[in-house]
């Protein structure tokens, strides 16, 4: 999974590019201080592993990644090229989803590129670049397929797609706003349209706005929490500055600091399960003394296809999927009861993948 993050300057997003990977973002208060993307690669915790080591002692121990890409900051005008626009908008393109930081916090020390915190303003500003990006590709699009569909007849219902989401577009709305069946969807994805992307806010706010009661009464955040919903969009709330403060801790010190401040998770977490739940996905898991691993599967995947994630060899071959819940291996204690109590079944070419399914794919090529 490759999330970009992306924001005006200034609102807090390479600061918590830096706290989320510790990759070392350089971060300043100026515009632009982020020129290249930055890459960050960070391990999604998942406490089904931990136990799992546990039990197996294994030689490698291997969690499901997301790949963090910090996307240039960018102003008015950048789909003309403008800032940095082109270089945002090209690196962009490559993402599986968008979090979008926008700042719901006042301080008089940081400067906002448009004078004042304004997070629906600040939204529709990358937004509306991301619009205009668009609508140049769904013109050339269209303008190309409709020469084609006088011979081929079956190009209108990519034409008719292609004009919904147009229409859109020209009225300042986000293609993913737009109500699209899955043939039609299949039909746009080649155009690889910016504002199809699905996208996570992530409402950066004071330190002191943290706690649930006092979001509340954060006008900057209900204004984005509207706004949210009415893209179907996903959204969470953290403090940059404290994710900082923790990516410096481990273990019972980063609890600690989290339990004296009332909060529940770190940002990161919250980030990973939204990111999750957005983008519909699930993790599977093998286990055995040589490694024990997790694999993220989109919903609804079925065994062949789980079997593929490993090696393409494991869906051609595929004979059948060995599966146990991991709350019963975990009850048991070992896979020796497991089979034992019957608890341990052999799943076919249709079986639907379950989030924590622990498997053993049988194959023969």
């Amino acid at each position: 999974m490759k999330l970009g993050i992306v924001g005006l300057p200034n609102v807090g997003k390479s600061t918590l590019f830096n706290a989320l990977t510790n990759a070392g973002a350089q971060s300043a208060n100026y515009p632009f201080c982020t020129i290249d993307p930055n890459v960050g690669i960070v391990p999604v915790p998942d406490a089904r592993l931990d136990k799992l080591a546990e039990m197996y002692d294994p030689e490698k121990y291997t969690p499901a990644v997301i790949e963090f890409v910090d996307i240039a900051g960018l102003v008015r005008g950048a789909s003309k090229g403008e800032g940095l626009g082109n270089k945002f908008l090209s690196h962009i393109r490559e993402v599986d989803a968008i979090v979008h930081v926008v700042r719901c916090f006042e301080d008089e020390n940081i400067i906002h590129v448009d004078g004042k915190v304004d997070p629906l303003r600040d939204v529709e500003t990358i937004n509306l670049e991301l619009i205009f990006s668009d609508m140049e590709i769904v013109e050339r699009r269209l303008d190309r397929v409709r020469k084609l569909v006088k011979n081929d007849k079956s190009l209108a219902a990519e034409v008719a797609a292609l004009e919904k989401v147009y229409e859109a577009l020209e009225n300042g709305k986000c293609a993913r706003t737009v109500e699209l069946d899955e043939d039609e969807s299949a039909l746009l994805y080649e155009a690889r349209l910016l504002t199809l992307k699905p996208v996570i806010y992530v409402a950066n706010v004071a330190e002191d706005d943290l706690a649930s009661d006092a979001l509340e009464q954060n006008a900057a955040y209900l204004k984005l929490r509207e706004f949210a919903a009415s893209e179907n969009a996903g959204l969470i709330a953290v403090c940059a500055e404290i994710e900082a403060e923790l990516s410096d801790m481990q273990g019972e010190e980063k609890q600690a600091f989290l339990e004296e401040l009332g909060i529940p998770e770190s940002g990161l977490d919250k980030l990973i399960r939204a990111s999750y739940r957005l983008l519909g996905l699930i993790s599977f898991l093998t286990a055995g003394p040589k490694e024990v691993r997790a694999w993220t599967i989109t919903k609804g995947t079925k065994a062949p296809g789980a079997a593929g994630k490993i090696h393409s060899d494991f869906e051609r071959g595929f004979i059948r999927a060995e599966v146990v819940a991991y709350e019963d291996l975990i009850r048991e204690g070992n896979m020796n009861v497991v089979k034992e109590k019957g608890l341990l079944r052999s799943e076919g070419k249709e079986y639907v993948m379950e989030d924590g399914d622990v498997v053993l794919f049988r194959f023969n090529v």
